[in-house]
């Protein structure tokens, strides 16, 4: 493993994460309020320098949001997105005063596809635009950050004039993002070299990375813009996203650290919480994270090739760069069973760094006895399934009560399925083609609705014929998509569980919604 000297001199590179707003636009992504606030604090105590969270105009649950993280958050820089409007930079900065450190992050379009067909404004009317608009943020917060949003299509000398016109008005960092994920690494070096020194005033600011994953080169371009001169690099948790995706923050972390030796920079990140937070944000927005994802994929330290066991086995170094502990990995344990008491249970969750509150846990700890009555052996995984439907269901309206379901080569498949709601329990009887069908064909008739299913997908928790299934479900109504999940060592079941809990989240939704529409009248 490459190591390199302590006393080497390191420029240090601002982590700045957000997952909380570019991160939640990734469809059927949505947190809750409760999720947010879990999210920011762990961010917070991993070392994050600026938490991006959220874009307060967009509606009363960002600001609130954003509001009452800037009032909890006790290292971190707090940013609110603004786009170059008053209301939105006003907005931004009544949702950020009450931090210890609040920031304004503002962007407009630069390049010409974006002014011609989106901004609709000549060249000189956006940098007025800028010039007006920075400087209202200025008055607001002492830290103010401008975006030229699609900035690798912009021409190099109109992108150098509105640079120069936001550290002007103000802009105390420089973002220059690849918002449509066009970029190469060269292309994105030079552009940042370029603007550094063409721009008189470019040192008066920090210069940024925004790297988008269209083409998977988001993490290449991040390390490339920092070569070229930036100095923060934005990113998500797990990459998540709006389309591929942005640069994945886990990821840009161990490669500085891991690559010290050609990359001179360091980052204030506990290295060892990304496993828990890559965990957290993939139970918060229902959305799994690939096998095969790097550093904390379920994949990333596991070799099955003869080759590579017989070199891990006579050193690590052979095929690992990175120790599985560096990211806070450990082994999954089999001490969970029937015969485990309350103690043990919150000894492992403490262990998995799952913390719940009394009613939270008591409930946990029925639903592992339960568990431990059906499987031999409770895995890690099992037990971070549970507690994620958990957390996840606490809140539903609708709750599955039963489940039989009939099928077969010969057909047809037939499912009974009984929920309960405030109104009581209800059930109903379905055909479908296959138990899938006939299940969700079930819950229709019970709760009918017109969301469009655009997900199905199982995968096992842990290793065994006993092993939970993990179901994820993402629904679209409208403009709106929700991802659920549900876990049971039936796969029918924990596929009635997610498909209740992702149209539980659309009428929550909608609720929201028209409480919102109620007082604006």
């Amino acid at each position: 493993m490459t190591t390199t000297s302590s006393t080497t001199a390191r420029e240090r590179i601002v982590i700045f994460d957000t997952t909380l707003r570019d991160g939640e636009q990734c469809p059927g992504a949505t947190m809750t309020h409760d999720e947010k606030l879990a999210v920011a604090e762990l961010l917070d105590t991993m070392g994050v320098d600026v938490i991006e969270a959220g874009f307060p105009i967009a509606s009363i649950g960002d600001f609130e949001a954003v509001s009452e993280i800037a009032r909890r958050t006790k290292r971190a820089t707090i940013a609110g997105l603004a786009r170059a409007i008053p209301g939105d930079i006003a907005r931004a900065g009544e949702a950020v005063r009450h931090a210890q450190r609040g920031r304004i992050h503002t962007f407009v379009s630069t390049s010409p596809i974006h002014l011609a067909h989106q901004m609709r404004k000549s060249q000189d009317e956006v940098l007025e635009i800028i010039l007006k608009t920075v400087a209202q943020a200025r008055d607001l917060v002492e830290d103010v950050e401008w975006s030229a949003m699609d900035a690798t299509r912009t021409p190099i000398d109109y992108l150098c004039r509105c640079v120069e016109a936001a550290i002007k008005a103000g802009a105390t960092t420089i973002n220059l993002p690849d918002t449509v994920g066009y970029a190469t690494p060269a292309e994105y070096r030079d552009m940042f070299a370029s603007v550094r020194e063409r721009v008189p005033n470019a040192d008066q600011a920090i210069f940024s990375v925004h790297c988008h994953n269209d083409l998977g080169l988001a993490i290449a371009n991040s390390l490339a813009g920092i070569e070229g001169g930036a100095r923060q690099v934005e990113c998500t948790i797990n990459g998540i996203g709006e389309r591929a995706g942005n640069a994945a923050l886990e990821e840009i972390v161990m490669a500085l650290r891991t690559r010290a030796d050609v990359l001179p920079y360091e980052t204030g990140i506990e290295s060892t919480m990304l496993t828990r937070a890559s965990k957290l944000v993939s139970h918060a927005t229902n959305f799994p994270v690939q096998f095969n994802k790097a550093i904390v994929g379920r994949n990333a330290f596991a070799h099955e090739s003869g080759i590579h066991q017989d070199g891990m086995l006579k050193n690590a170094e052979t095929y690992e760069i990175m120790t599985p502990a560096s990211v806070g990995l450990t082994k999954t344990s089999l001490v969970m069973g029937k015969h485990s008491g309350r103690a043990a249970f919150r000894s492992k969750l403490d262990d998995l760094g799952l913390h719940l509150s009394d009613n939270q846990f008591q409930d946990a700890f029925e639903r592992f006895k339960a568990l431990a009555d059906r499987k031999k052996h409770v895995y890690d995984e099992d037990i971070e399934a549970l507690v994620d439907e958990n957390l996840a269901t606490a809140h539903d309206r609708i709750r599955l009560v039963s489940l039989s379901v009939i099928a077969g080569t010969r057909g047809p498949q037939r499912a009974t399925l009984r929920i309960a709601d405030e109104t009581g329990t209800r059930i109903e009887e379905a055909d479908g083609n296959g138990p899938v069908d006939a299940v969700f064909n079930a819950i229709t008739a019970l709760v009918p609705h017109k969301a469009e299913l655009e997900l199905y997908q199982v995968q096992a928790v842990s290793g065994g014929t006993d092993a939970q299934a993990e179901v994820s479900v993402r629904l679209r109504d409208g403009e709106r998509s929700v991802t659920a999940r549900g876990a049971d060592p039936d796969t029918l079941v924990a596929s009635a569980k997610a498909y209740l809990s992702a149209l539980n989240k659309l009428a929550a939704h909608a609720v929201r919604v028209h409480a919102q529409h109620a007082a604006a009248e």
